[in-house]
């Protein structure tokens, strides 16, 4: 239960309850689930009606980016989640790999992915990276930048860049409003929590 009561539709303005409507449409078919708390984040970020057209149009603009393969956003954005321990973000997060080919074995070795048979030198890469952007403070070395740059150009670096860091905000804004997981994986593998995000261990 979120420690802010959020604005349903029913007590919305016009732009709210439509943003909300496709979202919901939107969500349920990445997920390929409906719930009750699946728009959650945005109804609590809809007591500022400000911030969540910023915000809403953020995500709209970030769901039409397809320059980075679905395997590597999925990657990255659920291995962020991990480490800050969003509940929501792991719940869609796993929901959404799932559908775009991650295996229940990937998930769940998504903690030992430097040695998991599982994972490409690509995708460690890209794991490495989303660990170094989710540590306090951020510290991304020079060579993995040049490891990544080896298959990845300018452009997709951007995109994943932002992939990760947009998945800091939503974990963060989540976790410390008391946002938890919504049911997307309900009755499936999920991926799970990891160590200290000080330290990405």
């Amino acid at each position: 239960m979120a420690r802010i009561q959020p604005v349903t539709s029913s007590k919305a303005g016009l732009y709210t309850r439509i943003a909300l409507h496709f979202t919901r449409r939107a969500i349920a078919e990445l997920t390929g689930k409906a719930t009750p708390r699946m728009v959650e984040p945005l109804e609590v970020y809809a007591r500022r009606p400000d911030l969540f057209k910023g915000y809403a149009k953020l995500e709209q603009v970030t769901g039409k980016l397809h320059g980075l393969p679905k395997r590597l956003h999925a990657l990255a954005e659920l291995k962020a989640a991990t480490l800050i321990h969003c509940e929501y973000c792991i719940d869609m997060g796993s929901a959404i790999s799932r559908r775009w080919g991650l295996s229940d074995e990937e998930l769940m070795a998504l903690p030992r992915y430097r040695t998991s048979p599982y994972f490409s030198e690509l995708d460690r890469h890209v794991l490495d990276y989303a660990v170094a952007m989710t540590r306090t403070p951020v510290e991304v070395p020079d060579d993995l930048f040049d490891r990544l740059r080896l298959h990845l150009d300018d452009d997709q670096l951007v995109e994943l860049t932002h992939h990760i860091a947009l998945e800091n905000l939503r974990g963060r804004f989540n976790l410390a409003l008391g946002i938890g997981a919504a049911g997307f994986s309900e009755g499936m593998v999920c991926a799970l929590p990891e160590g200290d995000t000080a330290t990405g261990s």
